[in-house]
């Protein structure tokens, strides 16, 4: 079964909307990679200043090599006026196996 990573992003009040723009102008960067199935950038309610990064992978090795590829490569930017500042003040990866999965019924 697939792996899910979820990058938990710490995301001061002013620096929402640029995390935002920031994911939907990466738009198709992991969406090409060998492996991946499923990504979603969700969005605190309440009581959190905390953003998940969810992705679904086939298996670590995709992941492993999404993250030394075309990750690395985007987030290494260039160096003093052209690189951005990070939007997010802190992150912290958690690892999962899916063990059980369900999907809605076709009628």
């Amino acid at each position: 079964m697939s792996i899910v990573k979820i990058n938990v992003l710490s995301v001061p009040a002013e620096q929402r909307e640029v995390l935002e723009q920031r994911f939907g102008a990466r738009a198709g960067t992991v969406e090409n990679s060998d492996g991946f199935e499923w990504f979603e950038l969700l969005r605190p309610v309440e009581g959190t200043d905390q953003y998940l990064v969810y992705t679904r992978w086939r298996d670590e090795e995709s992941f492993q090599a999404w993250m030394e590829g075309p990750m690395k490569a985007a987030h290494q930017g260039g160096d003093g006026e052209g690189r951005q500042r990070p939007a997010a003040s802190g992150s912290t990866l958690w690892s999962f196996e899916v063990v059980q999965q369900a999907a809605p019924k076709q009628s």
